[in-house]
């Protein structure tokens, strides 16, 4: 189910102004990839282009090739609904519906896609709450607000939404920057876990969280104020905290900017 990203060339822009430019990365599938950096460097404007959520801002457009295996995201035959159904993803603070039961939190993707049938949808819920660490605390309140669960289980309830459409990748958004540590170590321990069925991006402000979760990290870094932001460095994680080939990468992680 997991697929590889291989984006080239890619540059995104809010109206005229250039954010990113020039991205080329490889995403390997069933692994966690991390996105570090300072705050403006556009690593969450590169994450939403992987899904085509970055043209939903009136103005923005992207320039350059998105593969999901082997297809072009941006083709001009490409339906960008259908790209998000197989790219999916998590945002920075938990964001479930507020009007709607855990139930219908979890399956609200595949009835919108048309699926009724009571079986199927019983069946992808349990499904999905189970991979997301979340079924044992709330199968006796399915029908209950989502909105009434602790931040870090609304966390889990917006993954187990994300991976009940059965997504090829999934992208997150700082996932844990709103949450407790011990909520956080839980979403953590279930990036873990996930990445054995999903292509995983997180983008983090976490130096410490990259280094447990990711198995690869890229840094972005831009060169100054009104500077579009740049791939620095990708390499494997233990490397990059270690022994990283581009200076600017080291200084930003031992701290002496950023």
């Amino acid at each position: 189910m997991a697929k590889r990203i291989d984006v080239s060339g890619l540059s995104a822009y809010y109206s005229s102004t250039k954010a990113i430019e020039d991205i080329s990365m490889s995403i390997e599938p069933r692994s966690v990839t991390a996105f570090i950096g300072p705050s403006g460097c556009g690593k969450s404007t590169f994450l939403r282009t992987l899904n085509r959520m970055h043209e939903v801002i009136p103005g923005a457009r992207v320039e350059g090739k998105v593969l999901l295996d082997d297809e072009n995201l941006y083709g001009s035959s490409v339906d960008p609904v259908a790209v998000r159904r197989a790219v999916g993803m998590v945002f920075q603070r938990p964001n479930p519906f507020p009007t709607m039961s855990i139930y219908d939190n979890v399956v609200a993707g595949l009835k919108l896609a048309g699926v009724r049938k009571k079986s199927v949808l019983d069946g992808v819920v349990e499904k999905s709450l189970k991979g997301a660490n979340l079924w044992n605390e709330v199968k006796d309140r399915l029908n209950k607000p989502g909105a009434g669960l602790s931040g870090g289980q609304q966390q889990r309830l917006c993954i187990a939404r994300a991976i009940a459409v059965e997504p090829q990748v999934l992208l997150m958004d700082e996932p844990c920057s709103a949450l407790d540590p011990i909520s956080t170590l839980a979403i953590e321990d279930l990036i873990g876990e996930l990445k054995s069925q999903f292509t995983i991006v997180i983008v983090t402000h976490n130096m410490q969280q990259a280094a447990r979760v990711s198995d690869r990290t890229a840094f972005f870094n831009l060169a100054g104020v009104g500077q579009p932001g740049k791939l620095i460095e990708l390499d494997d994680t233990q490397r990059i905290f270690s022994n990283p080939s581009v200076q600017a990468t080291e200084d930003y992680i031992s701290g002496r900017f950023g």
